[in-house]
C-alpha cells in the first residue's frame, strides 16, 4: 500500500490478473497463467496476495434475483434525523443486518444513505419499511425508486485505464 493512501502498489501483472478474475473467479490459474505470460506458481503467489492486502475481498457467485422469487429490485433514498454516531451507527447496523439490502451505502447530499434492496413483493417491501425506516426513530424520510429494468448489474472495478498508465496517481 502506498504511504497515506488506500490504494495498493499494482503492476501490471496484477491488474491483469484482477481483470480476469473480475469476469470470470473459477478461470483455472493455469488459463489465467497462458493468458498474463506468468508461470502458474506466479500467478498463485499473486492471487494469494491481492487477498491478503485486500484488494481480492471475496469470491462469489452472482445470482439472479428473480429466478430466486426475489424480482422487485428497489433503490431506497433514506435521511436521517442524528448524524451522532450512536443513532447511525445503529441505523447502519440495521441496514447491514438485513438480508434484503443488497447494497448499502453512506453517502453525502440530499440524502445519508442509499440501498439496493430485492424482494419478492410489495407486500415484503412493506413489512421491510416498516422494521428499517418507520420502526427507526432515527429515520426521518425514505423515498423509494422501483427498478423496471435492470439494465446492468455489476461490482466489477475497472483495471483499463491503470494497465494503460492512465490511471490517477495518490
Amino acid at each position: 500500500m502506498t504511504i497515506g493512501s488506500n490504494r495498493a502498489e499494482l503492476d501490471g501483472f496484477d491488474l491483469a490478473i484482477l481483470a480476469l478474475l473480475q469476469q470470470d473467479a473459477r478461470l483455472p490459474q493455469r488459463r489465467i497463467a497462458e493468458a498474463v505470460a506468468l508461470s502458474t506458481p506466479a500467478v498463485q503467489r499473486r492471487i494469494r496476495r491481492l487477498e491478503e492486502i485486500g484488494v481480492i475481498l471475496a469470491n462469489a457467485a452472482i445470482v439472479d434475483p428473480a429466478r430466486l422469487g426475489r424480482p422487485i429490485t428497489i433503490l431506497v433514498l433514506v435521511e436521517v434525523e442524528s448524524e451522532q454516531a450512536a443513532p447511525l451507527d445503529a441505523t447502519r447496523a440495521a441496514f447491514a443486518a438485513a438480508p434484503e439490502v443488497q447494497q448499502c451505502y453512506y453517502v453525502t447530499g440530499e440524502a445519508d444513505f442509499v440501498l439496493v434492496v430485492t424482494v419478492p413483493d410489495m407486500g415484503a417491501y412493506q413489512a421491510l419499511t416498516r422494521r428499517l425506516f418507520l420502526d427507526d426513530p432515527n429515520v426521518r424520510r425514505f423515498r423509494t425508486f422501483v427498478a423496471m429494468e435492470r439494465v446492468k448489474v455489476g461490482l466489477a472495478v475497472p483495471v483499463e485505464d491503470a494497465l494503460s498508465g492512465k490511471a490517477r496517481r495518490d
